[in-house]
């Protein structure tokens, strides 16, 4: 899977308060799409990808849509590093995010979250929302067991898998990538995570970050 092409970052402006595209289209935030528009007059700021979500989100009135970061509750150290690392470049750029909220990879993208200044939703098997790690914003606890790796796949607009392929092979992480693709959302993956038709492989959280911010702009 190529790299997101350089030129997204090329043809983006902030103007009059919103997010444009050259030849003419306008990014409306609340539908999440562009639509043919007159540009306006005046003075515009190119930006890249990550700056336009970034602004769009903080200050253009762009929809939080959270993304879900998912992973094992016994990962290895690369993926506890890749879980925390990514959520940290997703909130900070002002996605919201949303994880089972307990232990493991978890833990670990809530701490970078939190780190980022971030909201982590945290939607918990059990009816307990005490079971929540320490750096959940907004524990949400369904009492639906493992249905809730439904809930999660479907609730993120995009997906972010950091470990679970090695030994112990965790199937629930694999139940929620193979939701989240049956729902048709963009499923990243990282180093470590399993390997299932349809998902993006990511090397770095900053290609991730981007990869979720193209789609969130629609430019994917």
């Amino acid at each position: 899977m190529r790299a997101i092409p350089d030129t997204m970052d090329r043809h983006l402006l902030v103007a009059s308060g919103a997010l444009w595209r050259e030849g003419g289209l306008r990014f409306d935030p609340a539908a999440l799409a562009w639509s043919p528009a007159t540009p306006p007059g005046g003075q515009a700021e190119r930006v890249s990808l990550l700056e336009a979500a970034r602004w769009l989100l903080r200050e253009g009135g762009g929809r939080r849509l959270p993304a879900a970061i998912i992973g094992p509750r016994d990962p290895t150290p690369a993926a506890l590093a890749a879980a925390e690392q990514v959520a940290y470049a997703l909130a900070e750029l002002g996605f919201p995010l949303i994880c089972g909220g307990r232990g493991g990879a978890m833990e670990a993208a809530s701490r970078g979250c939190a780190a980022a200044g971030g909201l982590m939703i945290g939607i918990l098997p059990s009816d307990d929302w005490r079971e929540a790690n320490a750096h959940v914003s907004v524990p949400i606890a369904t009492g639906i067991g493992e249905a809730r790796n439904a809930v999660i796949a479907t609730a993120g607009f995009a997906l972010v898998a950091c470990g679970g392929r090695a030994e112990p092979v965790s199937y629930g992480t694999i139940s929620e990538m193979a939701f989240g693709l049956r729902h048709g959302r963009l499923v990243l993956g990282m180093p470590e995570a399993p390997d299932l038709p349809g998902v993006v492989r990511c090397a770095t959280a900053g290609e991730a970050a981007a990869r979720v911010a193209a789609r969130y702009l629609a430019l994917d």
